[in-house]
């Protein structure tokens, strides 16, 4: 992905500016959506490698490119992608303001009820997020409740603007809520109950794996965490090996764990490029 990704955002914004300054109002709403679209791919692919500042700069072009596009549903999907940079650049306080605002605006926007509904969730699921990370369990665990699983409920499994948006991810962030809240037997009970295997975002999968596995560290159960990230090898090894919370685990166990474990830790961070 690398290494198309510098050829592909140049042609993009050839033709954003190719287009700026054409009679062809369709033409050019056309191009700025797939101009968002780009932004949010790499909003997703930066925030992963570690790059906030430039997933911040990515979000932003996003929300720029919806809002030219005239499209109510990207502009909320980029407010959603804003809110997630948000959330890793640890600006919880911005990251529900920006997702609270665009639920408001989208129950004034001309949309399908299964669309308004699914990305009014999915924005809910930032929400979520803030409030946990603010240390607010309680409040976190009744949006979730309130907000978030009755619209999963009503649009079923999804994956509007790519956000996952479905009964699954609402589970996931529960998982997400207890572990942040520090009771990892909770999180754990909750996850084991959860099938991540229908679920058509190879990344939500990571993080939901990536969480099981930092509970288990939680715990000190290292053959547990190995295992998940043994998993996490086989998943998406690419990710496992830019992620600071995988490598820090690989390394904890590496330290910590009985020799047998170490030792298939430190092989798999040598097969990674940790090593």
């Amino acid at each position: 992905m690398v290494g198309v990704l510098p050829d592909l955002i140049a042609e993009t914004e050839h033709a954003a500016r190719a287009h700026r300054s054409t009679d062809g109002a369709g033409a050019r709403r056309d191009v700025m959506r797939v101009t968002a679209d780009l932004y949010f791919l790499l909003r997703s692919y930066l925030r992963r490698t570690g790059r906030i500042d430039l997933s911040m700069m990515a979000a932003d072009r996003a929300v720029r490119a919806a809002e030219e596009a005239d499209d109510p549903l990207r502009v909320a999907a980029a407010q959603w992608n804003l809110g997630h940079v948000l959330l890793a650049a640890r600006e919880p306080d911005g990251a529900e303001q920006v997702a609270l605002r665009a639920v408001e605006e989208l129950s004034r926007a001309r949309l399908p009820d299964p669309e308004r509904i699914a990305m009014s969730g999915a924005l809910q699921l930032v929400a979520v997020m803030a409030e946990a990370r603010r240390r607010e369990w309680s409040a976190a665990r009744v949006r979730q409740r309130t907000h978030a699983r009755p619209a999963a409920r009503r649009v079923g499994e999804g994956n509007i603007m790519w956000t996952v948006f479905g009964p699954t991810n609402v589970d996931l962030h529960e998982v997400s809520i207890e572990m942040e809240a520090g009771d990892t037997n909770e999180a754990l009970h909750v996850a084991d109950e959860v099938d991540t295997s229908s679920l058509p975002s190879m990344e939500r999968s990571f993080t939901f794996n990536l969480e099981v596995a930092r509970c288990h560290n939680l715990r000190r159960e290292d053959a547990a965490v190995l295992l998940s990230l043994l998993e996490l090898e086989d998943l998406a090894p690419e990710d496992l090996a830019r992620t600071a919370l995988a490598r820090e685990l690989m390394l904890t166990v590496v330290r910590r764990g009985r020799t047998t474990h170490a030792r298939q830790a430190e092989k798999l961070a040598e097969r990674v490029g940790v090593f």
